[in-house]
């Protein structure tokens, strides 16, 4: 056999290395958003007690090894969903439509973010409650997603009520959205989600009189 004819080191299949590797990490990623969008899609019909790793695999048509490879277990699984779905509400706050996103007056934007992630909580609260009861108090309160919506309402105070504390007024309003009190709320008092979401909207009309 010439030199001409020996196949490339870099690939069996002639195809440069470097090439074969975008390759596998598209379809890689390609997989990780598919079985995220099947996991929502489990969640969102069925609960979070649907959600394992075998039922991901066969709603979403691949091996449950790759469900394994892509997020280790299920804890994995659950926090990149959480990250997905985290990813998602920030996009929003930072440039979606208004009132979750730019344009619209602060108190507008406050009510719409406190909705917002109401609706996260009615999904994901009882998955977060877990989480909640295993995490140090520091790192939730100031880490994390925890800062990014503190920051955003604290931020957005200052515009609508520039004398008032927005620090602690932030604090204030997240505190509300704790998903072991969201969870009791909703399946202990029975409490429907247009009462929590009206009474969000009163404290923050609150807010709208410190100016």
């Amino acid at each position: 056999m010439t030199a001409d004819a020996t196949p490339s080191a870099s690939s069996a299949e002639g195809r440069p290395a470097a090439d074969q590797a975008r390759t596998e990490r598209a379809d890689a990623a390609r997989n990780r958003a598919k079985i995220l969008t099947t996991a929502e899609e489990l969640v969102a019909e069925y609960g979070v007690t649907a959600l394992s790793m075998n039922s991901v695999a066969a709603a979403a048509g691949v091996g449950v090894g790759t469900v394994y490879r892509r997020f280790t277990d299920h804890a994995g699984l659950v926090e990149a969903l959480m990250d997905h779905r985290e990813t998602q509400l920030q996009e929003d706050m930072r440039s979606g439509p208004p009132p979750l996103g730019p344009g619209a007056p602060p108190i507008e934007r406050i009510k719409a973010f406190l909705h917002a992630y109401v609706d996260v909580l009615e999904f994901y609260a009882p998955l977060m409650a877990e989480a909640e009861r295993t995490m140090a108090r520091a790192r939730r309160y100031r880490s994390g997603p925890y800062a990014v919506h503190h920051r955003h309402l604290a931020d957005l105070i200052t515009e609508a009520a520039p004398k008032a504390d927005a620090h602690y007024l932030a604090d204030a309003l997240l505190a509300p959205l704790a998903a072991g009190l969201f969870t009791y709320q909703r399946h202990e008092e029975g409490l429907e989600l247009h009462r929590i979401r009206a009474g969000l909207d009163a404290l923050v009309e609150g807010i709208g009189t410190l100016r």
